[in-house]
């Protein structure tokens, strides 16, 4: 049995401090290749996420806070925002589940932030039909632009 306590949620916060996408997955999974993947996700303000989608059926993902607040955004095909979630320890709502198809992305609202993921595996690299055209990819200015434009959206939300 694997337990998760506080030491080890406030070592993988450490390691996303550091990490230069300022995030860092802890998996409970066995392998990239497993059939059902769990995982920490410790993530900072700051850290991009390209919205994307999962095209397999079976790759639903369900996100649940451990501590911090986490918005979770969800897109049409051209780059609208359809539903924004901020799920928060204490909070009204503690766990968002996103179907697969869906554009989506999550963005930190504070430092500390670690959300349990869950999804069916195996772990692939997205295909170009998964990845939002519209969304800038990772590492460009116009992605911390558009990141920066989804924190200020969300911040009034975090009440």
């Amino acid at each position: 049995m694997q337990v998760i306590d506080r030491q080890l949620l406030a070592r993988v916060v450490q390691q996303a401090k550091e990490a230069p996408r300022l995030r860092k997955n802890y998996n409970l999974h066995p392998a990239d290749g497993a059939k059902c993947h769990r995982l920490l996700n410790a993530i900072e303000p700051g850290s991009y996420i390209r919205p994307h989608r999962h095209l397999d059926p079976e790759k639903d993902e369900a996100f649940v806070i451990l501590q911090g607040m986490l918005a979770v955004i969800t897109f049409d095909g051209e780059g609208n925002i359809l539903a924004t979630a901020v799920i928060a320890v204490g909070g009204g709502a503690v766990a968002a589940d996103i179907p697969h198809g869906v554009f989506h992305t999550a963005v930190s609202l504070v430092s500390g932030t670690v959300f349990f993921e869950a999804k069916a595996g195996p772990y692939l690299p997205f295909a170009e039909a998964e990845k939002a055209p519209w969304a800038p990819e990772e590492g460009t200015p116009a992605a911390a632009t558009y990141l920066s434009s989804l924190e200020q959206r969300m911040a009034g939300q975090k009440g």
